[in-house]
């Protein structure tokens, strides 16, 4: 695999007071009395620049390079939903330096997906903490005749396989969303898998796609613009970024729920000490107003937990998801 070339990361100003100072020489003592770091760390983001990923990894990655007074490069490694960046850092050296922004996708539904994944979310990789959830929206090109959801699903009833929706690939979060959306409302699309959730919008807004359910962030701009018409949101609730449309829940779906997750990983067999002060620093990260306005603003809010927490939450998805694909009957190589 020819990976992308690393680029030096572009410093952005976030909270760093007196406080998060104080609490960042605590966790460097602990850093020093194992040796870590002892050199720049990667942090992969298995998916093209742009998307989602890469936008909370640049929130992480920037934060760390302040406590830890080491470089953190952003690495893309784009390639089967995302599995093969994730496949790359559980093969790495577990010492702290290499990790991953994982997600739903490929820590959640890839288990179901894929016979063969070269990775097991719960034996080969270390959870550090959750980052982010990130609310889906529907979406449709302007000259699709549904204003409503439920406008969707009868013209989708009527034209069945017509509809063509995008996703960045198989497996990915939108497809998944989009395979549960159908499944609930007993309708019937073609999927059309991309490389990425960039060039999937580009072709969307061009007219070349009817639709998609991705999140917010790759969205919002577009919707505001009036360019795609938004019809529902994967959450509980609205969107503080799009607060008229509603969620699929509130249009007759009571229950559903298909959001996306991220967090932190590395290797399995990474010390645990390297891993407790990754935790810290991440969730300290976090939660300043600042990171959380600007997040709430893309679509995102905040969502971190311990180690723990978030090994637990892996192994739920796993098998919620499993059993969606598997009354879907999809299966990829």
């Amino acid at each position: 695999m020819t990976n992308t070339p690393r680029l030096p990361f572009t410093r952005r100003r976030f909270l760093v007071g007196a406080s998060a100072l104080g609490f960042a020489a605590t966790s460097l003592s602990k850093a020093n009395a194992v040796g870590y770091p002892s050199q720049n760390l990667t942090l992969v983001v298995p998916f093209t620049p742009g998307g989602s990923t890469d936008i909370l990894a640049r929130v992480i990655g920037q934060k760390l390079e302040t406590v830890l007074k080491r470089s953190v490069i952003v690495e893309s490694r784009a390639g089967a939903g995302g599995t093969v960046g994730v496949a790359s850092v559980a093969r790495a050296e577990p010492d702290g330096h290499t990790l991953v922004m994982g997600h739903i996708g490929t820590l959640g539904a890839a288990p179901g997906l894929y016979p063969k994944l070269p990775y097991d979310p719960l034996k080969s990789l270390d959870p550090v903490s959750g980052i982010a959830q990130v609310h889906n929206i529907l979406v449709v090109h302007p000259d699709v005749p549904a204003k409503t959801l439920q406008e969707l699903i009868d013209y989708a009833k009527k034209n069945p396989g017509v509809l063509n929706y995008a996703s960045g690939g198989n497996g990915s979060a939108a497809h998944m969303a989009m395979v549960a959306l159908a499944d609930r409302a007993g309708i019937e699309m073609t999927h059309v898998p991309y490389k990425g959730t960039a060039p999937a919008v580009t072709d969307l807004l061009g007219g070349r796609i009817q639709l998609t359910f991705t999140g917010a962030p790759n969205l919002i701009q577009h919707v505001r613009a009036d360019k795609l018409r938004a019809l529902a949101v994967s959450g509980t609730t609205r969107l503080r970024a799009a607060p008229t449309v509603p969620t699929v829940a509130e249009q007759g779906f009571p229950g559903f729920e298909a959001s996306q997750w991220y967090g932190i990983l590395v290797p399995a067999g990474t010390p645990k000490e390297i891993i407790d002060l990754l935790n810290k620093e991440i969730v300290a990260a976090l939660a300043g107003e600042e990171v959380r306005e600007r997040l709430a603003l893309e679509g995102a809010d905040v969502w971190t937990n311990t180690p723990k927490q978030f090994h637990d939450h892996i192994a739920l998805e796993i098998d919620r998801w499993g059993a969606i694909i598997k009354k879907a009957g999809i299966k990829l190589d």
